[in-house]
């Protein structure tokens, strides 16, 4: 997998952007440090490296399971990183109402309550 961590750093670096990725590496430790690498090279460089779908494809499907799976904190991450993904208000709605039927109305319920106040944050500092 080690070929894979130059594209997953890349990629992590792309969709999540550099101050979120400076941040976690600078909690690098021997214990997290494999895990990191799990990570990096797995997740960003395996699956979010793919071109079988689109970043934005990617991640609507990312925040539907985080949603679904009651990952609010990742969601946050996730939703943030719709600037960089080109996911719209309107795709993570629809994602949303996926969430609700599939999933449950309060993991969806929060999920939206989450959002609203992430889009207002971004509108505030221009970052929409």
């Amino acid at each position: 997998m080690a070929d894979r961590r130059p594209a997953g750093e890349a990629t992590r670096r792309a969709v999540l952007g550099e101050a979120h990725v400076n941040k976690s590496q600078g909690t690098s430790d021997p214990f997290n440090a494999g895990f990191i690498d799990l990570i990096t090279e797995g997740a960003w460089g395996t699956v979010w490296s793919s071109d079988a779908i689109t970043k934005r494809e990617r991640s609507m499907l990312t925040l539907a399971l985080l949603a679904g799976l009651g990952n609010f904190e990742e969601f946050e991450l996730h939703l943030r990183a719709t600037v960089n993904t080109a996911a719209t208000k309107d795709d993570i709605r629809e994602v949303l109402h996926h969430v609700a039927i599939y999933a449950g109305v309060p993991r969806a319920n929060h999920a939206f309550k989450l959002a609203r106040e992430i889009y207002a944050e971004l509108e505030e500092t221009g970052d929409e």
